[in-house]
């Protein structure tokens, strides 16, 4: 049973990766995948990363329907709609704001989509982006106040960036490091190899 949901799953990244609406359609029918598995092959990305980024509206619409996650991220951090301001595709990010995605979600680099918007270019996405992201604030607020859940989190994404920044070299450390070579002065070398004395 785990091959055939394993089989699916990547024929359903390759049919939503292809724009192929109808496979996709009978893919998610037979009710065996997953809608929301993360294929490590291609840096987590879900279906949903891929119709964001090839920009198919009504493929977007299908794995919404059924149940497909805007709040899941790539190994970076990356929602669908960093892909979809990345390449343009300025429905879909207003399909993902009227589901109340959080489109202003840094990625890993601290990159909104909107900042993504910006690097490429993608100037209509951008100001569409800048009213939305004050929407998607607002929304988030007043959730809060209300004491509504909003499916805004990945809870393995959480974990992940996690073990990413454990493995950066923190500043901390950077500044010990500067602190010492200050305190022993300036670094002498011996005749042998060029190592400090």
């Amino acid at each position: 049973m785990e091959l055939t949901k394993m089989s699916d799953m990547t024929k359903l990244h390759q049919a939503v990766a292809m724009g192929d609406y109808n496979s996709v359609k009978k893919i998610l029918k037979k009710g065996l995948c997953d809608p929301n598995y993360k294929d490590v092959d291609w840096n987590d990305r879900t279906p949903l990363h891929w119709a964001a980024i090839k920009g198919q509206m009504e493929v977007v619409h299908l794995l919404v329907e059924h149940g497909a996650r805007p709040c899941l991220v790539t190994d970076v951090g990356w929602t669908p709609a960093h892909f979809a301001a990345e390449s343009g595709h300025l429905n879909v990010l207003k399909t993902l704001h009227a589901l109340h995605a959080a489109i202003d979600a840094p990625d890993f680099f601290g990159d909104t989509p909107k900042r993504i918007a910006e690097i490429y270019g993608q100037k209509t996405c951008v100001a569409f982006l800048e009213k939305a992201e004050v929407e998607c604030r607002d929304h988030r607020h007043t959730a809060q106040q209300k004491g509504l859940q909003l499916d805004q989190r990945d809870g393995d994404w959480d974990a992940k960036r996690k073990e990413l920044e454990r493995a950066l070299p923190s500043s901390n450390q950077s500044t010990n490091k500067i602190k010492n070579q200050k305190r022993q002065g300036p670094a002498r070398f011996s005749k042998h190899k060029g190592r400090r004395v």
